[in-house]
């Protein structure tokens, strides 16, 4: 019986593996044999989550025609990979990637740091940032007071709570675009909103036309699903869309869903003005593409100056184009898994029953807090500490870089959690990987991409600041002299680090 529980193929490898920058190599820096760099390039997919585990390699002599090397190159590499612990292989059943005995399996999206692991190691790979206290405690506390009521009954609201249903509309309402609770319906956070309408809209083997780069979590979840993505450029810097590419993909593709987020993306930080939202869910609809709007991190304007154009759904009265997804996770905590959709009510209706298969609904205590949070003004108070708190990281983390790493070049965005930038030349995947040994946990830009798209660039969240901060662009730098030297660290552990 074959060990192996999916396939990659040659051409595909091969792109994976070409997208895999490196350095010209300096004065005394030696190349690798042939066969070590694909060796080595391979494990790096393979650590990396972008090649899984268990995953059947092509035959050495496709792999060769492929990359244009010969099959003994190819032999060499496989061999070294069973070596390491990288590769397993059995007569009849081919070579499949593995993970040495004890190394965690690693993971294709970007999965928290434990809790335990964060004396040593620097986590830049979860945007996400502490409870804004003390409003969380009296968030809680203050769902606990309401709770009697709900817990004489089944506690199941697979819309959502008609109390916070409700406040939700109010807000929306409130924002300029007029909606009734019936529009609205409560998830277990942004990704079980986005699960929800792939699952419903989006079917094996139906095109999702999405921002290149995009979340990558949101990329990894589609792909699990079933979907084709389809990558559409952004605009250049911080500008938003490119709405020519927009129209073009949308025209001939023809794809059932579109995923954008229009409001300090990520991973880049852009902010699609007003003229490109109306011009996209034009284009959306006349392709017959849904429109899904992702206003997670519509609340976290970082600059005092900035002017927030009006949500998508604002350029679809009829709500017949465009869906969209909120969230309390990135504005307000991310252990506070209650995001939200807001559509037709056909489609409300249509996830909500589809929702029995799934999880049921949301914890009825969660739903409570962040009523609670909107009802009092808790909310807006926590969302301008939270903006103060990232402000502040965003600055201290842009100045030690640029001290730090001078050759990186990115351009600061005015809202948002995440900083994009361009690794002067150096692989992203290759640093993320130096980056653990010298303790800083950092995302590669592939990860954010479809088909190794990105690979001169990281993404760096605005989660820490202070000293923190820079003892992170100093690990960083570290991490990059091991990439562009392919050195060591010499033996160094990294040290533990307390903020």
């Amino acid at each position: 019986m074959a060990q192996w529980t999916s396939a990659v193929g040659a051409a595909q490898l091969a792109r994976l593996l070409g997208s895999q920058q490196d350095r010209p190599a300096g004065p005394g820096t030696r190349r690798p044999p042939a066969y070590r760099a694909l060796a080595d390039g391979i494990r790096l997919l393979v650590l990396e989550g972008r090649v899984p585990v268990a995953a059947r390699l092509p035959a050495e002599r496709e792999l060769a025609l492929a990359l244009s090397v010969s099959r003994t190159t190819v032999a060499a590499a496989y061999e070294a990979l069973r070596g390491e612990g990288f590769l397993e292989s059995r007569r009849g059943a081919g070579s499949w990637t593995a993970v040495p005995a004890g190394n965690p399996v690693p993971a294709r999206g970007l999965e928290p740091l434990p809790p335990e692991a964060l004396g040593s190691m620097i986590d830049l790979g979860c945007a996400a940032l502490p409870a804004p206290e003390p409003w969380l405690t009296r968030a809680v506390q203050g769902a606990l007071e309401e709770l009697p009521p709900y817990a004489h009954t089944h506690g199941d609201y697979p819309a959502g709570l008609p109390a916070l249903r409700a406040m939700i509309a109010d807000r929306y309402t409130q924002r300029g675009i007029a909606t009734m609770p019936e529009q609205i319906m409560v998830t277990t956070g942004a990704m079980g909103a986005i699960d929800a309408i792939c699952h419903l809209f989006g079917g094996r083997g139906e095109r999702i036309a999405v921002e290149s780069p995009s979340y990558a979590n949101i990329l990894q979840l589609m792909r699990e699903a079933g979907a084709r993505l389809v990558p559409v450029a952004m605009a250049e810097g911080l500008t938003g869309w490119d709405l020519d590419r927009w129209r073009q993909v949308l025209r001939e593709a023809a794809p059932r869903i579109a995923y954008v987020v229009a409001d300090f993306h990520n991973p880049t930080g852009a902010l699609a003005d007003e003229d490109q939202r109306r011009r996209l869910v034009d284009a959306a609809r006349s392709a017959g593409t849904v429109l899904v709007a992702d206003e997670t991190m519509s609340e976290l304007w970082l600059d005092e100056d900035v002017e927030m154009p009006r949500p998508v759904c604002g350029f679809d009265p009829a709500g017949s184009t465009v869906i969209t997804v909120g969230s309390a996770s990135k504005a307000f905590w991310a252990g506070m898994r209650i995001g939200w959709v807001r559509a037709a009510p056909d489609v409300i209706r249509s996830l909500v029953a589809a929702r029995a298969y799934a999880d049921l609904g949301t914890p009825v205590l969660e739903q409570l807090a962040v009523n609670w949070l909107f009802g009092t003004g808790g909310w807006e108070e926590a969302v301008e500490l939270r903006r103060t708190q990232a402000r502040q990281n965003r600055d201290e983390l842009v100045s030690a870089v640029r001290r730090e790493l001078p050759g990186w070049e990115f351009k600061v965005p005015r809202g948002g959690l995440t900083l994009w930038v361009r690794t002067g030349g150096l692989s992203g995947s290759r640093l993320a990987e130096a980056g653990e040994r010298v303790g800083v946990r950092v995302p590669s830009g592939p990860r954010f991409g479809v088909d190794g798209a990105f690979e001169g660039y990281v993404r760096l969240p605005f989660t820490v600041g202070g000293a923190v901060a820079e003892e992170a662009a100093v690990r960083l730098a570290a991490a990059a002299r091991i990439v562009e030297t392919g050195g060591t660290t010499g033996g160094e552990a990294p040290r533990t680090f307390v903020a």
